[in-house]
C-alpha cells in the first residue's frame, strides 16, 4: 500500500512542477505616464533592461510603449515591472501581458471575465492599482467594489480581463 501512495504522491510532485514550467509570462507591454523627454524613457529602459529574465526589450517614443520579450522559463510576475518603472520615477498607465494560459491558474491571478481559454497563448490586461491610471482605477473600484481582493489592492494580487 506505501508502495502506491509513494507513486501517486511522486507522479503528483512531477506533475505541479511541470504545471509551474508551463506557467509563465512570455511578453509585456507597459504604456508609462509622466515622461517629458528621451532621457525619461532611456531611465525606463535601463531598469526594465535590468531585470533577470529579459530577452529584448523595444521602445516606442510616440506613445511611450515598452515592449519586453521575455526568456523561456521565467517566473517573473507583473510586480517587478512595476516597480522598476517607479524606481526609474515614473507610472504605468497601461500594462499587457502575453502568456501561458497555465499562467492564470496561479493562486495570484484572479480573473475578471470568464472568457473562456483556447489558444496556445493568452493576453491579459491587469487592472490593479498601479497598473493602470488613478482614474480608470477609482472608476474600476466601484465596478469590482464587490471583489474583496480588487478593493484591497494587496500588491501580490493580480486582477486581470482577458482580452482577444
Amino acid at each position: 500500500m506505501n508502495f502506491i501512495k509513494n507513486i501517486l504522491l511522486a507522479s503528483t510532485l512531477i506533475l505541479l512542477f511541470s504545471i509551474k514550467s508551463n506557467a509563465q509570462l512570455l511578453k509585456i507591454e507597459i504604456r508609462a505616464t509622466g515622461l517629458t523627454c528621451s532621457m525619461c524613457s532611456n531611465a525606463i529602459f535601463k531598469q526594465l533592461q535590468s531585470i533577470a529574465g529579459v530577452d529584448s526589450l523595444q521602445t516606442d517614443l510616440n506613445t511611450n510603449t515598452f515592449i519586453v520579450i521575455l526568456k523561456k522559463k521565467n517566473n517573473l510576475t507583473p510586480k517587478i515591472f512595476k516597480e522598476r518603472v517607479e524606481k526609474a520615477g515614473f507610472f504605468v498607465g497601461l500594462f499587457i501581458v502575453t502568456a501561458m494560459p497555465q499562467t492564470i491558474n496561479q493562486q495570484n491571478y484572479v480573473s475578471l471575465n470568464d472568457k473562456p481559454i483556447n489558444d496556445a497563448t493568452i493576453r491579459f490586461q491587469v487592472l490593479d492599482k498601479g497598473y493602470i491610471t488613478d482614474k480608470e482605477f477609482k472608476k474600476l473600484s466601484k465596478t469590482y467594489r464587490d471583489i474583496l481582493t480588487y478593493v484591497e489592492s494587496n500588491e501580490d494580487d493580480f486582477h486581470i480581463k482577458l482580452l482577444k
